[in-house]
């Protein structure tokens, strides 16, 4: 039998126990002193990633892990932070309105999961469509709690005098707390018993039935956690804007999340990331070339990254690593071909089987289809 130090040899360095857990540690060193050293500006457009990372993460739990579309995730955005801005103008306790900017929105996602989630395809989309489409309006109509056209404001994140800190620097910390331990959660979430139940579900409905998997069931639950987390993400948004109004929660903004979810990477927690990234830096960027043609500066980069990348940025180090392992051979390179559809599927599918999903052994035959 080979000797501990042998089978440690062959363990890629990334994949060691020692190199994880000194790359937490570096991380959330990080988180401490990035704030401290930035200046405003750079602390205040971090904590909108982590806004929209948030975001973006509810959207891939419903559609990256469980393959379900939606296009109204932006409306739970904003029903967390009218929720938090109500909470904070009747002056409850922070807890309670945090709680609160979680608990309705998830209640709302509830309620339109058991009603959409027998559909499927074009119905679902259309169901979902109709929310920011609904919820703008509505929030114009309830202008005693939601301010009108006009919006509302908030503020309540303001750094204790205690802390030392300032204003961006401590809203920063708070983003990096409750951002951070939603996505811990969530990861562990996609990663145990209900990711895979999520994963048969996107892969084959009928299949998922015949195994006991209720599609029903954990569409409804994706749906619910999702919307659960676009409330946080709400939250968070009030924490770093303190204001909002019933632009928040347009069916434009609705399509950019969608668009930073599939350029980070579908059913990916490190895509996630890369999508808030998107959401906040690319528009920017876009304004400063020219503000005329931000639209279209915004739609060609779209499609020349999913030309290059299928399956978005997150994807980026794996197909460079084959690229550069196997692209010297002419066997190689169709072996590379392969890998790029396989990946622009599997941003579209989860995995690449069922038989995958469940940890079938490499080769296995998939299973039979009804």
């Amino acid at each position: 039998m080979p000797s501990t130090a042998e089978h440690s040899n062959r363990t890629p360095f990334f994949d060691r126990p020692w190199v994880r857990w000194a790359g937490v540690g570096l991380v959330v060193v990080l988180m401490i002193v990035v704030p401290l050293m930035l200046p405003e500006f750079a602390n205040q457009t971090i904590a909108r990633i982590g806004v929209f990372a948030v975001a973006v993460l509810g959207l891939n739990v419903v559609m990256g892990y469980t393959g379900q579309v939606s296009l109204g995730q932006i409306f739970f955005v904003g029903v967390g932070a009218y929720a938090t801005a109500f909470g904070v103008n009747a002056d409850w306790n922070i807890l309670l309105v945090f709680l609160f900017a979680c608990a309705l929105p998830s209640v709302l996602g509830l309620l339109v999961a058991l009603a959409a989630a027998r559909l499927g395809g074009l119905a679902i989309a259309m169901v979902t469509i109709a929310l920011p489409l609904i919820g703008v309006p509505l929030a114009k109509r309830l202008s005693d709690f939601t301010g009108g056209s006009q919006g509302t404001s908030a503020r309540f994140s303001d750094a204790p005098e205690w802390t030392g800190l300032y204003d961006d620097q401590w809203q920063l910390y708070i983003v990096f707390l409750i951002g951070g331990i939603t996505f811990l959660l969530t990861r562990n979430l996609v990663r145990g018993k209900y990711g895979r139940a999520f994963a048969i579900v996107k892969g084959n409905e009928a299949v998922a039935g015949s195994m006991g998997v209720s599609p029903y069931r954990y569409k409804v639950l994706a749906f619910t956690i999702a919307s659960l987390i676009g409330g946080v993400s709400g939250f968070l948004y009030m924490v770093v804007v303190q204001y909002t109004s019933p632009e928040t929660m347009s069916f434009g903004h609705s399509i950019e999340l969608l668009a930073s979810m599939v350029i980070g990477g579908a059913g990916s927690i490190v895509g996630s990331i890369l999508g808030g990234i998107w959401y906040v830096l690319v528009p920017q960027i876009t304004n400063l070339i020219d503000p005329n043609i931000t639209a279209v500066l915004q739609g060609a980069i779209l499609l020349i990254v999913l030309f290059i990348l299928p399956g978005g940025l997150v994807s980026l180090p794996r197909l460079w690593r084959r690229r550069r392992r196997d692209g010297d051979s002419p066997r190689g390179r169709a072996a590379t071909g392969a890998v790029e559809r396989t990946d622009a599927a599997a941003s579209v599918t989860g995995s690449s089987t069922v038989g995958d999903a469940l940890g079938a052994p490499p080769g296995a035959p998939p299973p039979s289809q009804p």
